[in-house]
């Protein structure tokens, strides 16, 4: 268990890094105001006029760096600084919200797979990893397969979550090229904010890079334990 916590640990330390990089660079990008001095929520109603999509609403949430979409009741959930702020940062955080708008408009199949496994997800990845130790508890004291199958199932839980997250690396990568590519085909920023908003997004990209290579090493970390376990 302590290789696991180390990993975990060093995981942790890696993903903290970044996300502490993430809010600096829009901490930074929020001083960079744009030209045309609109809102991320005008940014985020123009995408989504100029793509011909009607039936989603752009509404303010709490929080910070909460911004989402929300493919079952199609909307575009802008944090309150994005929502009402004027800057870099706030183009490109909508801009690419909207990016998953577009993505569920137009059936693109990797943010299709991803809303496949929502549900199986939420209720194995909250589980996964206590089936996987429980089964290795079971088979160290029972000394029978029972438990070993009950690990492996544990990992079978453990891999789908791995699996969303690498599919969810495309959906993001594809959805601030989107937000960019917008952004200056519409001249909606100068060449200056362009270059802030993408280095912004690259930074939230990262992100789900961290996620997805901390996932996999949990998953071959307690594969090792299940079948280097093993005769």
């Amino acid at each position: 268990m302590m290789g696991y916590y180390i990993l975990i640990g060093a995981i942790a330390l890696v993903s903290w890094l970044v996300s502490a990089r993430l809010k600096s660079k829009f901490r930074h990008y929020s001083k960079v105001h744009l030209q045309n001095g609109m809102s991320g929520a005008e940014i985020a109603e123009k995408m989504l006029q100029d793509h011909g999509i009607r039936d989603v609403k752009v509404v303010s949430t709490a929080g910070m760096l909460t911004d989402h979409y929300n493919p079952k009741n199609k909307t575009v959930n802008l944090s309150e600084g994005v929502y009402h702020q004027r800057n870099a940062a706030a183009a490109a955080v909508a801009a690419h919200e909207c990016g998953h708008a577009v993505q569920h408009a137009q059936a693109y199949e990797w943010l299709t797979m991803r809303s496949k496994l929502v549900p199986v997800v939420s209720v194995t990845s909250g589980l996964s990893m206590w089936v996987v130790v429980g089964g290795l508890v079971l088979g160290a004291a029972s000394g029978a397969g029972l438990g070993f199958w009950v690990a492996v199932a544990g990992l079978v839980m453990m891999g789908f979550a791995t699996l969303f997250s690498f599919i969810t690396l495309p959906v993001e990568y594809d959805a601030s090229n989107r937000a960019l590519a917008w952004l200056k085909r519409r001249n909606m920023v100068t060449p200056q904010e362009y270059k802030g908003s993408e280095d912004a997004l690259k930074w939230a990209a990262r992100t789900y890079v961290v996620a997805a290579i901390g996932s996999l090493a949990s998953l071959v970390y307690w594969g090792l334990q299940v079948f280097g376990g093993r005769d």
